[in-house]
């Protein structure tokens, strides 16, 4: 048996109201968590091709000047 309140919602009602609310807000922070995720995850792409690029120039100059041949 619900209990009515003075603005006419039962018990059950406020509950799922409240539970509404609360999902409402775990979607929101969800959303906010993936797009920075996904924001994190563009960095470190851009971030892993810069280092591939100077990995490779720098085996280029190992090739060229290999460390056997340094003056010592």
């Amino acid at each position: 048996m619900d209990i009515m309140e003075p603005h006419g919602h039962g018990m059950a009602a406020d509950i799922l109201t409240s539970e509404l609310a609360n999902a409402r807000e775990r979607i929101n922070r969800t959303e906010l968590a993936l797009e920075r995720t996904q924001e994190i995850l563009a960095e470190n792409i851009a971030l892993r091709g810069r280092i591939r690029t100077a990995v490779e120039a720098a085996g280029g100059l190992v090739k060229i000047d290999p460390p056997s041949n340094r003056a010592g």
